[in-house]
């Protein structure tokens, strides 16, 4: 099973970014919890802890893990200490600028490269 632990249901992936997930396993979506930002650090590790409980309960290949990055590291961590495969998916960024009629337009596009698998 690959668990897809960020804001990103799958159901809105890109073709390849599916085809990569599911070389990991059946693609299940967790969705990332809302992380006030004036929370505290400790408050952030009981939050990873519940949510790292939870993730080992359902014995997943891998997880992709993309958010806040206090919450990140501290989930990543104890996945990986029990041997779970945590990934974060990789994107090329292409921006389109227009300018004209005192109007400046960036469109900015993330186009997804590979799963890369964090390092223990």
């Amino acid at each position: 099973m690959f668990i897809n632990h960020t804001n990103h249901p799958s159901q809105y992936w890109s073709d390849a970014q599916i085809a990569a997930g599911r070389q990991y396993g059946v693609i299940m979506d967790m969705p990332f919890p809302q992380i006030d930002p004036m929370v505290s650090s400790a408050e952030i590790s009981q939050l990873a802890q519940e949510y790292a409980a939870r993730i080992i309960a359902l014995h997943p290949t891998t997880v992709l893990c993309q958010g806040e990055f206090i919450y990140c590291h501290a989930l990543v961590e104890r996945l990986l200490a029990v041997g779970i495969t945590v990934v974060a998916a990789t994107s090329e960024r292409v921006v389109e600028e227009s300018y004209g009629d005192g109007v400046n337009e960036k469109i900015v596009n993330f186009q997804f490269v590979q799963f890369r698998e964090y390092c223990r």
